[in-house]
């Protein structure tokens, strides 16, 4: 059953599960797809706006005709759309980051409500992203929440930059990696296919809610995080 958010003419909000596709894989592919099976559905053509990586969970956005689609891009290909999502990692630790690796492995002091700002060079391998001079200029905006009862540690972070695997590569270089990301050096293995990692809010700054106001898009979405959810699949 599709978790769909918001419906109109022109849009479609869905809270995308872990383990499935937002797009069809350009290969071939049986994983199931969210955007396919929102189309047969709904019955109509539909566009994706942006997608999220097949692992994790949260807000995907489609249109439902090339104007709103058309448009629409030009708001996240200028940033004038934020998004943000909830992870949760172990403790800092760089025991998963190979000895040859250039890597500062600063030990971080954290304090509840502390922000940073993760500048890199993002260049994006077959399987992984990596730092590269060659990259792409990247920066995540992270806000730590404090710990759970079980010692994980929870994050709000911001891509201000939309790099592929970006907030997965950044927590994981500064020693935190996502619970269940095992490309990115996870020991916490969760059910096949999820990391816990959720995009849960979608804000369109003002320029984009100008641009979106005539299709009737709101500027704000936000869906619940079931964090207790992550930790119950570490027992699974």
């Amino acid at each position: 059953m599709i978790n769909i958010v918001f419906e109109n003419e022109h849009f479609v909000l869905c809270n995308k599960p872990s383990g499935v596709l937002s797009t069809p894989s350009r290969q071939k592919d049986d994983r199931l797809c969210l955007g396919t099976e929102l189309q047969s559905q709904l019955g109509v053509q539909i566009f994706p706006v942006h997608r999220l990586d097949f692992e994790v969970s949260g807000l995907v956005l489609y249109a439902k005709n090339a104007e709103a689609h058309r448009v629409s891009n030009i708001c996240f290909e200028n940033r004038w759309v934020e998004k943000t999502y909830r992870a949760l990692t172990t403790p800092q630790d760089f025991s998963h980051i190979p000895a040859n690796i250039v890597n500062p492995r600063q030990k971080i002091e954290l304090s509840e409500g502390q922000t940073f700002a993760w500048k890199s060079r993002i260049l994006r391998g077959k399987k992984r992203a990596f730092e590269s001079p060659q990259g792409k200029d990247s920066l995540t905006e992270a806000c730590y929440l404090g710990k759970t009862t079980d010692g994980f540690l929870r994050w709000d972070l911001h891509p201000v930059t939309g790099r592929s695997h970006q907030l997965r590569f950044d927590l994981s270089r500064h020693g935190f990696p996502i619970l269940g990301d095992e490309l990115y050096g996870s020991k916490e293995n969760l059910s096949k296919n999820t990391i816990a990692l959720c995009s849960f809010g979608i804000k369109f700054l003002d320029s984009a809610e100008r641009k979106l106001k005539v299709f009737g898009l709101p500027s704000y979405f936000k869906i619940a995080v079931d964090e207790s959810a992550w930790r119950t699949l570490r027992h699974v």
